[in-house]
């Protein structure tokens, strides 16, 4: 079960995946920046009587982290990202400064992930694979069982994710977007950090974006 909220005013996803039998769940790229967000999505997991096992980050940009500190805190989990975004997450507070964003609470990473890490929880397997570009440390998330990928802000529907921030590398995004997400099959589905779900195969044919890497 793949749940998804848009929050902040970057309009970011935040997903929360669940087992549907053991009721075990975890939080990816929790984005909610008002109060308001944050109880809308403990009501959500209240209502649906989850137990977050684990809070993931894709990445460390600012609106992927707002609500961390507040998941790590009420659910008692501990926090999992790559160590080479690092720097970015500890780089949050400026940025919040310069958006003129104000009651950011920081909260430091405990755990890496990295290529070939499985995370389990339930009956799910969510595999890692890094995916830089966007962000030095971004990583996906591919479950295989039900084809689908939580892919942050790498591909999104007919467009891909900027490079033009601190740390981006638009060639090295192509190349994982051409190494770690073409290679699946067309009909996984693509959960991104902004935007409707897409598809693999949607965006093999149609991304602007990726058409020197579909040739």
């Amino acid at each position: 079960m793949v749940n998804s909220f848009v929050f902040s005013p970057f309009q970011e996803n935040t997903y929360v995946i669940a087992d549907d039998i053991t009721r075990e769940a975890v939080v990816i790229d929790p984005g909610c920046y008002e109060q308001a967000e944050k109880e809308q999505l403990a009501a959500f997991i209240a209502s649906q009587n989850l137990t977050i096992r684990y809070l993931l980050l894709t990445h460390a940009h600012l609106d992927h982290v707002f609500g961390a500190a507040y998941v790590k805190r009420k659910y008692g989990v501990e926090m999992y990202l790559n160590e080479k975004d690092i720097p970015i997450l500890n780089d949050v507070p400026t940025r919040c400064q310069l958006f003129g964003l104000r009651g950011y609470e920081h909260a430091d990473r405990d755990h890496n992930l990295a290529e070939g890490d499985i995370i389990r929880f339930g009956s799910i397997e969510l595999a890692v694979v890094e995916t830089p570009g966007h962000a030095p440390g971004h990583v996906a998330f591919i479950n295989y069982a039900d084809r689908y990928v939580i892919g942050g802000d790498v591909l999104f529907q007919n467009s891909v994710g900027r490079t033009d921030l601190p740390y981006g590398n638009h060639a090295i995004l192509l190349q994982s977007i051409q190494t770690k997400f073409y290679t699946l099959p067309d009909d996984y589905i693509v959960y991104a950090g902004h935007m409707e779900p897409t598809t693999i195969g949607r965006e093999k044919r149609t991304n602007p974006y990726t058409k020197e890497i579909t040739k």
